[in-house]
């Protein structure tokens, strides 16, 4: 039997959904909507740490996430909560690491009975949306965006559908429409516009309650397209490599067959897709402040993974990664350490950097205790997180250091066959962070404070942090 549609699994969802609806009437919150911020968490896809000019040497021009760098929070020990987009939104969403994951190594969806920051949110008395791809729901109205907690979504709903960037259709509420500008190869709605044009008016409209807004940019994952005044700043900067796709009639590279359309100016064309980010960013915070609503309204802007050398990008042209080693698929920093970049003027007026170490799972319980809910209230929530809220001020409490973790399982053979081979693992402590690349491998161990590249493996140099490290996989493994 399907278990989505079994009668145990029907009335979990009936009943967690009856005791939601029940909470979030009921005034479990101390604080009035006045003084709760607005939530909005902006997540890009495949954008690496080094693709802003906040965080270090590049040359792609990204003005507007600067400024909410210099203003707000540039946290530089940020994590993702896996490194490929599905595994990691579903740690993002449930406030779970690999060792709370169902199937620890590649947790891609969403189950019926899984509690979601949207609920929790609800909870809070917050009108909740989402704009964007999602890619983690396995059946409609069941594991769809208004199944896990928004009242409202507008976006891509399949992984696939999160691989173009010009779509023939979308999805509002569960309903699929037609994209008719893009219809018959035309070029005329660039996804992320769309996205970023339903959060502007969704940010103009009226309403009593707080709102959180989850606006999940496809880009800069391949297919590498965007409207062409973003790319032509970078046309005469960058040299030409033409990306052929399925162009010569045979592959030019093993990811052709799901990105079979040339790029003639990748590099211009990568750099292009991050700018135009950058201006939609730069849209919404003119939104918020022409509402009057800016200054308590919470930005977070991170990626959910490291870059990608998918459809003639290149991680190496850019430096994507630096400092660190690997890219999307890895577990060294270079595949999960991603820019993170908060703004709230109301609470943080003098900007600054800060190297917390903190992943994804921990966003749940943060914008719990920003919402006013306490978890043990919430029924079914499953966290392994740590609310962050005690940094997010110009007076900082330090958090307790914790183990974060990650599980991924690596595709065999072609990483878009969907089979999986070896089990990676990685854990970080403080400075210390293991690695352990198939259950079968050798645990590395590096010292990030001194080796952020991942160069130097220490085993040998540190054998009780070690042997820790490989009692911890041993734990966790599969």
């Amino acid at each position: 039997m399907n278990k989505s549609h079994s009668p145990i699994h029907s009335i979990y969802k009936l009943a967690l959904t009856a005791i939601l609806s029940l909470v979030a009437a009921a005034p479990i919150y101390a604080d009035t909507a006045e003084t709760r911020p607005n939530i909005i968490f902006i997540l890009t896809d495949d954008l690496g740490f080094n693709q802003i000019g906040a965080y270090g040497d590049t040359p792609i021009q990204t003005p507007h996430l600067d400024k909410l760098a210099s203003q707000g929070i540039r946290f530089t020990q940020a994590y993702s909560g896996n490194t490929v987009c599905s595994p990691s939104r579903v740690s993002l969403f449930t406030g779970r690491d690999g060792r709370l994951m169902e199937n620890n190594s590649n947790t891609v969806q969403l189950r019926d009975i899984d509690v979601t920051i949207a609920h929790v949110l609800k909870y809070g008395g917050y009108d909740t949306a989402l704009f964007g791809k999602y890619s983690i729901g396995s059946e409609m109205g069941v594991t769809d965006p208004l199944a896990m907690g928004f009242d409202t979504w507008y976006g891509m709903y399949s992984i696939l559908e999160g691989h173009r960037q010009y779509p023939h259709i979308m999805w509002r509420d569960g309903q699929k429409i037609r994209i008719p500008e893009n219809e018959g190869g035309q070029k005329g709605a660039y996804a992320q516009e769309l996205f970023t044009n339903e959060t502007l008016d969704y940010i103009r409209e009226e309403r009593e309650n707080p709102f959180f807004v989850m606006l999940a940019y496809s880009s800069p994952h391949a297919e590498l397209a965007a409207p062409h005044k973003y790319i032509q700043p970078y046309e005469n900067v960058f040299p030409k490599k033409a990306y052929t796709g399925m162009s010569t009639g045979e592959p030019s590279d093993k990811y052709a067959w799901y990105y079979p359309e040339a790029v003639a100016h990748p590099h211009a064309t990568l750099a292009g897709m991050i700018s135009a980010l950058d201006d939609y960013v730069g849209q919404i915070v003119a939104a918020l402040e022409a509402q009057g609503i800016a200054d308590n309204t919470l930005i977070f802007f991170t990626s959910d993974n490291g870059p990608h050398d998918e459809g003639g990008a290149s991680p190496e042209f850019f430096n994507a990664s630096a400092p660190y080693k690997g890219m999307k698929r890895d577990l060294y920093d270079g595949g999960i350490h991603v820019p993170m970049i908060l703004s709230w003027p109301k609470a943080i007026q003098t900007g600054r950097v800060d190297d917390t170490p903190w992943a994804f799972a921990d966003v749940l319980p943060t914008f719990a205790e920003l919402a006013g809910v306490s978890l043990n209230n919430v029924p079914r929530v499953k966290t392994n997180g740590t609310s962050i809220v005690p940094r997010l001020s110009d007076e900082p409490q330090t958090i307790p250091e914790r183990i974060l973790y990650w599980e991924f399982g690596k595709q065999a053979g072609d990483p878009n066959s969907g089979i999986i081979g070896e089990v990676f693992q990685a854990a970080r402590r403080g400075q210390w962070k293991a690695v352990r690349y198939g259950m079968d491998a050798k645990v590395e161990l590096y010292n990030l404070e001194t080796d952020p590249g991942e160069d130097v493996e220490l085993s040998k140099e540190e054998p009780l942090i070690y042997k820790e490290f490989v009692e911890l996989f041993e734990k966790y493994k599969g």
